[in-house]
């Protein structure tokens, strides 16, 4: 039985706690992303309607603006809080991927909307060249679209685990003829 030996290590039963074993370190990630994402999100969404309907800017050129913005407040927070157990390693290096990675999500995210507004608004303007469907294109399916991205390449590329020591190529030593 595992962990009834003296010296095993000690797991807890059941589904759930094996889980969270196993992915507990995934989880809490996602969930201080998801609080950094949020906080960037209401940003983002704040400015982007004051820009678009206060300042009569246009839509993609607000959404734009404020996509910035609020990245620069998320490079921050993941930095120095979701990822702050990560080895650091260039900063100019982290600061430029995460941007980079910004700039592929702000192109999802204003793919949709264009998408929206002009592609499927030419055909139907009364319904897609409102104010709630530019919301729904660009905050529900782009950001949403864009979220998934940016966790995969930032904890892929941006803010990197240490790396593991090298395994050692196993030797052949046998004789040729034996």
């Amino acid at each position: 039985m595992t962990g009834d030996q003296p010296g095993a290590p000690q797991t807890r039963p059941g589904l759930i706690a094996s889980l969270l074993d196993r992915f507990g370190h995934l989880v809490r990630e996602l969930s201080k992303f998801a609080t950094v994402g949020g906080l960037a999100f209401l940003v983002d969404f704040a400015l982007f309607n004051y820009l678009a309907s206060v300042r009569h800017m246009p839509p993609v050129a607000a959404k734009t603006i404020s996509t910035v913005i609020a990245a620069s407040m998320a490079f921050l927070g993941n930095r120095f809080w979701t990822w702050r157990h990560r080895q650091r390693s260039n900063p100019a290096r982290e600061y430029a991927l995460f941007f980079f990675f910004n700039g592929v999500g702000l192109g999802i995210a204003v793919g949709c909307l264009a998408i929206s507004r002009y592609g499927l608004g030419s055909v139907w303007p009364g319904v897609f060249q409102t104010p709630l469907a530019d919301n729904i294109a660009s905050f529900i399916v782009g950001t949403g679209l864009g979220t998934l991205f940016r966790f995969w390449s930032y904890r892929r590329f941006v803010f990197v685990e240490a790396g593991t020591p090298p395994v050692p190529e196993p030797s052949h030593d046998r004789d040729s003829g034996a």
